[in-house]
């Protein structure tokens, strides 16, 4: 899931955003949207003994392939780097390994200093420079493409909605200091990591010396970036149709390095597809956030000679939500966390690929800790607290509303575990099945007790979503003065033994008010085909040196 900074006062008016970035954390296959076409769409299925080709499995649709509408999805992220570059990237260690830029510091977590690789180029020769970064974010900005995504309600001279004023021609807080350098200044204090994660990874430059005379009106619809004829990235769009591929063809100018692939095609199937794909050698990569593997089809996937598998870090986290404005007594909440057997899911569930935490730092976040231990299954304590909720008013009689998604197949059957679980401990739950969109909608309007849903904390920087999901006008109405404190110090410091001292905070009191149960976190499988060299498929950096990957004869 994409990460927006998010200050307190910014919650209520980025909550529809955020719904709709959690999309991108899900294995939905729907096709929706409209098509764009260019180019031969048979690209996509050749097979060639001269030309090197590789095909990507997908299961979630574009939206678009024009850099200035990102939508935040993953799918979209990765399509468009593959063109132009984000200025860092997570590596698999999850470290921000530069790509446009090559370092960004900051000494007051205020000022952003971004210096650009002094190699980058365009595809034409013309260097990647500072106008072209400020320029970028100037149109991301622009009222009249009106893509609120991005968040830059955060920097100096940009407005509270995200955009500047109709017509601006700089942002006060995105200066070119020099050819290769750009600063960024933000109204709030916010942790390199936070800028990096959120901005550093999803501002995507565009070449201003091809651009710049394009109309501000025109540019959403511009039909040069179905086709770019420049890039800064390994590879440029030849051919698209958002619903069902997206063909690339080598950038051999590439200043880190020209492609070894000659044509790149992302194949967009649904999730039962993928098996299918990977056995026939139809698909070549399965990446772990673009991509979702059935789970019931994991053992058959391992058992495929001509395919390698690769589990990726624990970092999606199938979350079980409360509206603590209906599920008002707490005891009642931490009496459900003590009735459901997390080891069991896991190992029932998940054939043991999955880990059990309290709150929403898995083990894959440099900021975890391992001393708090989750949260033990104890049926009698539950009963224990059920009985004292009830003595002071709870009533027991009524039927709580437990909503889940419909394409989550995995966790529908735990669901049933669960209610049966509760169940014995006097607590009344109905389950409610509904596709993603309906679940979204109950979620944002607050209508449902539990909600659950499958949600990935950026390990690096779980602000974003911590911050708004702890909030009044968040998922779980839930508000603490002590944990607005400790999140606000995150954003102070880059001290890692700081931070984390702050979320062992926040963690403690997930499990003593429990507006949140993580049921399990999932660690999910990539696959590549054994003919693909360089590639490894993991849950960041998996793109990183694409223009390296290479096929055997």
């Amino acid at each position: 899931m994409k990460r927006n900074f998010i200050p307190r006062k910014a919650v209520k008016r980025m909550t529809a955003l955020l719904l709709s970035m959690l999309l991108l954390t899900l294995t939905a296959c729907g096709s929706n949207g409209n098509n764009t076409k260019t180019g031969d769409a048979k690209d996509t299925q050749q097979t060639s003994g001269k030309e090197k080709i590789v095909n990507i499995g997908m299961t979630d649709t574009l939206t678009s392939v024009n850099p200035l509408l990102m939508d935040a999805t993953e799918i979209l992220k990765y399509s468009l780097a593959f063109e132009f570059l984000p200025l860092v990237e997570l590596n698999s260690k999850l470290e921000f390994q530069g790509m446009l830029a090559s370092s960004i510091t900051t000494e007051d977590n205020r000022n952003f200093v971004v210096n650009i690789d002094k190699n980058a180029v365009w595809s034409d020769g013309t260097p990647v420079t500072a106008d072209d970064v400020v320029f970028t974010v100037l149109k991301l900005a622009s009222p009249k493409l009106a893509n609120a995504s991005m968040a830059l309600y955060a920097f100096e001279g940009v407005g509270d909605d995200g955009f500047v004023t109709e017509g601006a021609t700089e942002i006060k807080g995105v200066k070119a200091v020099d050819d290769k350098t750009v600063q960024f200044t933000t109204k709030y204090d916010m942790a390199l990591t936070t800028f990096e994660n959120t901005y550093g990874r999803y501002i995507l430059t565009i070449p201003k010396h091809i651009l710049k005379d394009v109309p501000e009106d025109q540019l959403a619809s511009y039909s040069w970036f179905n086709a770019p004829t420049v890039v800064d990235g390994p590879y440029k769009l030849s051919a698209v149709d958002l619903q069902h591929y997206a063909s690339y063809e080598a950038n051999d100018k590439y200043f880190k390095g020209a492609p070894k692939i000659q044509k790149l095609n992302i194949k967009i199937v649904t999730a039962a597809q993928l098996l299918t794909g990977l056995q026939s050698g139809e698909i070549d990569f399965v990446q772990q956030t673009t991509g979702g593997i059935l789970q019931e089809d994991y053992k058959s996937v391992e058992g495929l000679s001509n395919v390698t598998v690769n589990y990726g870090a624990p970092v999606t986290n199938q979350s079980i939500f409360f509206n603590t404005t209906s599920v008002t007594d707490s005891r009642i909440r931490q009496a459900i966390l003590y009735s459901i057997d997390r080891n069991k899911l896991v190992s029932g569930f998940m054939n043991g690929k999955g880990e059990v935490v309290d709150g929403f730092l898995s083990s894959a976040s440099p900021f975890y800790d391992a001393s708090v231990v989750p949260t033990e299954y104890n049926p009698d304590k539950a009963k224990e607290l059920v009985k004292e909720a009830e003595n002071d008013g709870w009533d027991s009689s009524k039927v709580l509303q437990f909503y889940v998604n419909s394409g989550d197949t995995t966790f529908t059957q735990a669901a049933d575990y669960i209610t049966a679980s509760l169940a014995d401990i006097g607590i009344k739950l109905q389950v409610n099945t509904v596709d993603l969109a309906t679940l979204m909608s109950k979620a944002g309007s607050k209508e449902f007790d539990l909600m659950a849903v499958q949600y990935t904390y950026a390990p690096v920087d779980p602000y974003p979503d911590v911050n708004w999901l702890l909030s009044a006008d968040g998922w779980t109405g839930y508000a603490n003065p002590e944990i607005t404190d400790a999140l606000a110090a995150t954003q102070k410091t880059s001290d890692v033994n700081e931070i984390k001292k702050q979320y062992l905070t926040i963690d403690n009191l997930m499990q003593q008010d429990v507006p949140m149960i993580s049921a399990y976190v999932i660690s999910a499988m990539g696959a590549v085909n054994k003919r693909l060299t360089g590639a490894t498929p993991d849950v960041y950096g998996s793109f990183i040196n694409v223009n390296e990957w290479d096929v055997t004869k």
